[in-house]
């Protein structure tokens, strides 16, 4: 821990937690002193597909117009 509280969690648990950028954690101590760390209750469930859906939002490279994707979906 350093000097401001801060707390560096494994890449490692991280991951298999789902952890990620903008995650909203919280520290709960239970009656024998042990400390856990877990989302926040409030917190969507699924923050990896929300991620992945934001990187991708935007990012099509195609150079369709939008009158031949339409065509394309009609199809």
């Amino acid at each position: 821990m350093t000097s401001k509280g801060q707390v560096t969690i494994p890449q490692h648990i991280r991951e298999a937690a789902g952890f990620r950028p903008g995650t909203e954690l919280e520290f709960v101590m239970d009656d024998a002193g042990d400390v856990r760390v877990r989302r926040h209750a409030d917190q969507p469930e699924n923050l990896a597909l929300k991620a992945a859906l934001g990187r991708l939002r935007g990012s099509a490279s195609t150079k369709m117009t939008t009158d031949e994707i339409m065509a394309l979906t009609r199809e």
